[in-house]
């Protein structure tokens, strides 16, 4: 019985380490281009740190696109809990729900530092991925980069702890993936924030930032470095 949960385990390690290991899909088009041709059918708008774009339960008539900065996605339970679900940024699409007929957004979107979005409403959405077989192209690239995040996140959540979880959301708020490079982590993210996104409590969280401090993996002098050792919380058994 032991060797196949071994081999099983062996298996989901392997996995784990080389999502982490890969880059999400460059999602980059002609802006100008892709702009023009929407039309009225969208406005560009500026957002403030802490200031949502639309909230839980608003209506669903539009798709939106970072052109800069960087969101959250989060949702609120009935009991009352928070939890943060994504968090996107420069060159990524959120709001495609209604695209398939949701009617009200199940999650708030609220901008983590200065933003610029793009709101494209849904019909021009629509008409332009029909016309416009190169947008096509990129969108379904996001989507399938965009599905394959929130199976990592979901296999995260099922078997690894939360210790490797954090470990997981820092490296990818550093885009990890750079030759070892410290990077630093803008925007700034708060211990309730982490918290959140690793589904576990703010006391764990500083645990085990400062356990991640005194090895070595992280830096923190003002603002929050984060270096590719890190990694070795994630394969480490």
């Amino acid at each position: 019985m032991a060797g196949p949960i071994a081999a099983e385990r062996s298996t989901k390690s392997e996995a784990k380490t080389s999502r982490a290991k890969t880059k999400r899909i460059a999602v980059t088009f002609d802006r100008e281009t892709f702009l023009s041709t929407v039309g009225a059918g969208r406005r560009s708008a500026t957002y403030d740190r802490g200031q949502p774009i639309f909230r839980q339960g608003d209506p669903a008539d539009a798709v939106f696109y970072i052109e800069s900065g960087k969101i959250q996605i989060s949702l609120v339970s009935e009991q009352g809990k928070e939890g943060v679900i994504a968090m996107l940024g420069a060159g990524e699409f959120f709001g495609e729900g209604c695209l398939v007929g949701q009617p009200l957004h199940l999650a708030t979107s609220t901008a983590l530092d200065e933003c610029t979005i793009v709101r494209i409403e849904k019909e021009a959405m629509i008409r332009e991925l029909n016309s416009n077989p190169e947008f096509s192209k990129v969108f379904t690239a996001f989507l399938l980069s965009h599905n394959a995040q929130i199976e990592a996140d979901l296999v995260d959540h099922l078997f690894n702890s939360s210790e490797k979880r954090l470990a997981r959301v820092l490296l990818m708020l550093a885009h990890f993936g750079k030759d070892g490079k410290l990077e630093l982590v803008i925007p700034p993210v708060n211990q309730e924030l982490l918290a959140a996104r690793v589904g576990t409590t703010r006391s764990r969280i500083n645990f085990f930032m400062n356990k991640f401090r005194k090895l070595g993996f992280i830096e923190y002098n003002g603002h929050l470095k984060v270096h590719s050792s890190l990694l070795n919380v994630i394969v480490h058994d």
